[in-house]
């Protein structure tokens, strides 16, 4: 076996210095990513024809949103896609909802669960790798579709105007940096009690002290969503509406009516076996609210689910790695937008399966499909609403390739009715739980 932990000689370096000026396109290579540095240098016009802005099937769904500063993407997508059905039925195409009211909520939510995990855990070291993961992010931003629905589901929702954004929600970093601290403070505090044997009645007090100083805190900073509301707004023909009185909940049911138990997470995860159940309990947000659950299937048959959604007028939550092979501000996301390799002479191909494998792969944002351009009954490209503002894309939308979707799409949240025979079988299944710092995760 070689000899490990050699270091580098001086050798070495002549040997790496004589092979680099070997190349023959060595200065107009350097010359190029010092001046424009290495995407613009390694862009692909040849993706800009194809990825035109007309689609053969398409929803209307007005103005996109805007998360600023913030990593709620997750909330933003799920609420995209109940805020086309108000604008929908009720002709009001750039309706909004509150994502405010969910991050409220979500914040609430998580402390309690956080706490909970540090006293259940508090016999293990901080070392230990469940403990290490917990404490890594106990009050972030991100987030999974079923962590959003428990909140709709628990809390319901309201009109952003009701309950609208701060500055803090449109730029978290400070509070989430402080809430952090203070979470891990607390956690430090509970295990303390478990480890010095103190009984059950003073860790719980101990506990409930701390959710009061979490909601105090958040509420200073957020606001608190209303208990009831007044809702008033007047349609594209301009006629005039009222409905007083209502609770977010009422709200949701008079107004969106959509019950999310009706979807499932279908999820492309080539690194794990298909057609099985699999659930992230470590992710849950809410006690006893939806549990994280993805059914792991072939890629076409997501894309075959989310064509029929949007076919009949649904648009399409998706969980991609939206960093990979973008042009944000043209709104392109392509497979080989940037050819890096070609122009740096190497190979860093991966399948998709290597790339969950060896951490290359992540889930790291939430969108929403709102259109699909089809020849010959097969997906050519993809439109996508991000919730980035109307500055960037078409108008906040962008163009996502077939190729794109398959290798950087992960998820897709579509109704059970387009599932397939065998799907419907498996979603009876007891899911295989999937360790916290999972790549799906």
């Amino acid at each position: 076996m070689t000899e490990l932990n050699q270091p580098i000689t001086q050798a070495d370096i002549k040997e790496m210095k004589n092979a680099l000026e070997k190349r023959s396109d060595q200065e107009i290579v350097t010359n190029a990513v010092l001046s424009n540095g290495i995407n613009k240098t390694a862009t692909n016009a040849k993706v800009f024809s194809k990825l035109n802005h007309t689609f053969s099937n398409e929803i209307d769904t007005g103005k996109v949103s805007n998360q600023k500063h913030s990593g709620r993407c997750w909330l933003f997508s799920i609420l995209n896609t109940l805020r086309h059905r108000f604008a929908v039925k009720y002709d009001k195409k750039d309706f909004e909802l509150s994502q405010s009211c969910l991050f409220f909520w979500d914040k609430i939510e998580r402390a309690n669960m956080f706490y909970d995990r540090m006293i259940a855990l508090a016999g293990r070291p901080t070392s230990d790798r469940d403990v290490a993961f917990y404490l890594s992010r106990p009050g972030e931003d991100g987030g999974q579709w079923a962590m959003a629905a428990a909140l709709v589901q628990k809390y319901g929702v309201v009109p952003r105007e009701t309950f609208p954004e701060t500055a803090v929600t449109e730029n978290t970093s400070d509070f989430d940096m402080f809430l952090n601290r203070k979470m891990r403070h607390d956690g430090m505090k509970l295990r303390d009690l478990v480890n010095d044997n103190a009984s059950d009645a003073k860790i719980m007090e101990t506990k409930a002290a701390m959710m009061q100083e979490i909601y105090r805190i958040t509420a200073e900073s957020v606001g608190v969503p209303p208990e009831k509301f007044d809702l008033e707004y007047r349609d594209d023909k301009h006629q005039y509406h009222l409905d007083q009185g209502l609770t977010p909940k009422e709200f949701y049911n008079k107004y969106i009516g959509v019950d999310l138990n009706d979807f499932v997470v279908l999820t492309n995860a080539p690194d794990k076996k298909m057609d099985e159940m699999y659930s992230l309990p470590s992710q849950n947000n809410v006690v006893g609210g939806m549990q994280i659950e993805f059914l792991n299937a072939p890629m076409k048959e997501l894309k075959e689910a989310a064509i029929k959604q949007i076919k009949d007028g649904d648009t399409v939550w998706f969980g991609n790695d939206v960093l990979q092979q973008m042009d944000r501000q043209k709104g392109y996301l392509d497979s080989e937008l940037y050819l890096q390799d070609k122009l740096f002479g190497v190979d860093t191909q991966m399948t998709k399966t290597e790339r969950l494998e060896y951490h290359e792969a992540e889930v790291t944002h939430a969108m929403t499909l709102t259109g699909v351009d089809l020849i010959d009954n097969q997906p050519i490209k993809w439109k996508v609403e991000n919730s980035w503002g109307e500055k960037i894309g078409d108008k906040g939308y962008f163009v996502m390739s077939d190729s794109w979707m398959d290798d950087f799409t992960y998820e897709v949240v579509v109704k059970k009715n387009y599932l397939k025979e065998k799907q419907l079988e498996v979603l009876k299944q007891a899911p295989i739980v999937l360790e916290p710092w999972d790549s799906l995760q």
